[in-house]
C-alpha cells in the first residue's frame, strides 16, 4: 500500500464521526480462531493474507481484499465443529457497511446468523449462537472506495458470561516510566501485580505511557509490561498521550488501534454482567459532542449499575488537587445514578466516600478512587479534601475491583502483594 494512501486512511479514522452504542462484551470466553487456517476471496497483496486477521496483532498485520470489488469474504476453519458464542470484528478503516456472519460444517453450504446493512467500522461485537466448525465475514456493501480489511477477526464459544455474577478487574493509572529494567523500574513491578492478579481485564486511568506518549516509548516501555495485558486491556487517554509530536493521541492510537477506539473515537462504553462501563478521554471534556455522546450511552444502557474512568479527577487532594473540567461529567453521572469513577493523573492513592458533584456526602452519590500509582514517580498529598477517606503517597500498586450483579468493593494491592486499603462493600442503586 502507498504511503499516501496510508496518511489518507489515518485521517479518516482519525475524524471519523461513530456513536454507535456498544454492544455487549465477551467475558470468559474461549477464543477458537487464533492461529487457525484461514482462507479469502481475494488479498490486496502478499502482505494481507487472510492469515493475518487471525494471528493475534491488532496494530501491524492485517488482511485486505482486492478494491473496489463485491462481494468479499474471509473465512477462518476452527479445525472441528464448535459451539460458537461470539464474532468480533476489528475493522481497518476499509469497512465493511453491509455484511453477513456465516457458519457452515464444511465450507460449501453456508448459513447466516448475523446480517446487517449499517456496519461503521471500528469494532463490531455480535453474539451469536451456532455450532459449526466454519466460520466466515461475507462483505456484500463496502463503507468506503477501498475494499474490506480486518485487523484481526476473532471468533469465540461459551457462553457470554461463564464465570457467573462475579468478576475481577485491575486498574491503575500513570503507568510506564521510559525504562525497561531495574528495581526502580515500577511499571514492570505492577505489571507482574496485575499477571498474579489474572483480571477479566484491565483498565486504565490515562498517561499509560510517559512523557509523549510516542508509539516507539509504547512499544519499547509500556509494551514490555503492561503490554502484556493489551488484548484485555479497556484504556483511557491521559494528558501525557496529547503530548505526541506526531499529533494529540497519535502514538496511543497507534499502539491500541481499535482496542482504544472501539466505536471509531477516544471514549466509548461496553458492557460485563449487570454493569455498564464507560470510558471516557478527559482531554475533550470542554467538547459537546462527547457530553452528549455519554447523555445518550447513559439513557440507552439497560444495566443496573455504572461505573466511568478517565484520566482528570474531579476531586483529589494531591498536588494537582480538584479539575472541575470533570463536573459536567460527575453531573451526568450522578442524575444517572451511576456507581463508580475511576481516575488517574495525581501520583497517589485516594479513596472518597460516596458524594455528589458539589463534594457534599451522599449515601446515595458516587464513590470516587484515584489510582495514579501505577508507575510513574509519586506526588505529595497537599491539600486533603472532604469525604477523603483513604489516601497514600509513595505505594506503587493496582487497584482490584470486585463486581458481582448487585454489589462492587475495592482493594489497593501493593506491589509487594500486601493490601493496603480495602472499601466497604456498596450496593447498586
Amino acid at each position: 500500500m502507498s504511503r499516501a494512501r496510508w496518511s489518507l486512511l489515518a485521517i479518516l479514522s482519525l475524524t471519523a464521526a461513530l456513536l454507535t452504542p456498544a454492544t455487549a462484551q465477551s467475558a470468559a470466553e474461549t477464543l477458537l480462531s487464533q492461529g487457525k487456517p484461514a482462507a479469502s476471496s481475494s488479498k490486496e497483496g502478499s502482505s494481507y493474507s487472510s492469515g493475518k486477521a487471525f494471528d493475534g496483532n491488532f496494530t501491524s498485520t492485517r488482511w485486505a481484499s482486492l478494491e473496489g470489488q463485491d462481494p468479499q469474504w474471509i473465512r477462518v476453519d476452527l479445525g472441528s465443529t464448535q459451539q460458537i458464542s461470539r464474532v468480533k470484528l476489528f475493522w481497518e478503516v476499509a469497512y465493511g457497511k453491509a455484511y453477513q456472519i456465516q457458519v457452515s460444517p464444511d465450507a460449501a453450504s453456508w448459513t447466516t446468523v448475523y446480517s446487517t446493512t449499517t456496519g461503521d467500522g471500528g469494532q463490531d461485537d455480535v453474539a451469536v449462537s451456532a455450532s459449526a466448525r466454519y466460520v466466515r465475514m461475507y462483505g456484500t456493501q463496502r463503507g468506503t472506495p477501498y475494499g474490506y480489511s480486518l485487523w484481526e477477526m476473532q471468533v469465540f464459544g461459551g457462553g457470554p458470561d461463564p464465570g457467573g455474577p462475579s468478576f475481577t478487574v485491575a486498574a491503575a493509572g500513570d503507568i510506564a516510566q521510559q525504562c525497561s529494567s531495574g528495581s526502580s523500574c515500577m511499571h514492570l513491578k505492577t505489571a507482574t501485580l496485575v499477571e498474579q492478579l489474572n483480571p477479566e481485564f484491565v483498565i486504565t486511568m490515562g498517561d499509560n505511557q510517559y512523557d509523549d506518549a510516542l508509539l516507539s516509548d509504547f512499544r519499547n516501555y509500556y509494551d514490555k509490561s503492561w503490554g502484556r495485558f493489551k488484548a484485555k486491556t479497556k484504556p483511557s487517554p491521559g494528558n501525557h498521550e496529547t503530548y505526541d509530536p506526531a499529533g494529540p493521541l497519535a502514538g496511543y492510537k497507534s499502539y491500541f488501534g481499535s482496542i482504544a477506539y472501539p466505536q471509531g473515537k477516544s471514549y466509548y462504553s461496553y458492557d460485563r454482567g449487570a454493569w455498564h462501563f464507560i470510558a471516557l478521554d478527559s482531554n475533550s471534556f470542554d467538547s459537546q459532542a462527547q457530553l452528549d455522546w455519554l447523555s445518550a450511552d447513559l439513557a440507552a444502557t439497560t444495566k443496573r449499575c455504572v461505573a466511568a474512568y478517565w484520566h482528570h479527577p474531579l476531586f483529589s487532594s494531591g498536588e494537582h488537587g480538584n479539575d472541575p473540567v470533570s463536573r459536567p461529567v460527575w453531573q451526568r453521572l450522578y442524575a444517572a445514578g451511576a456507581e463508580l469513577v475511576l481516575n488517574g493523573h495525581d501520583h497517589h492513592y485516594e479513596r472518597f466516600a460516596p458524594q455528589n458533584p458539589n463534594a457534599q456526602a451522599d449515601p446515595n452519590g458516587i464513590v470516587e478512587i484515584l489510582g495514579g500509582m501505577g508507575g510513574a514517580s509519586p506526588y505529595n498529598i497537599e491539600n486533603v479534601q472532604p469525604n477523603s477517606q483513604k489516601r497514600l503517597s509513595g505505594t506503587y500498586g493496582v487497584v482490584k475491583l470486585s463486581f458481582t450483579d448487585t454489589t462492587f468493593s475495592s482493594q489497593l494491592i501493593g506491589v509487594d502483594g500486601a493490601v493496603k486499603d480495602s472499601s466497604p462493600t456498596y450496593t447498586c442503586r
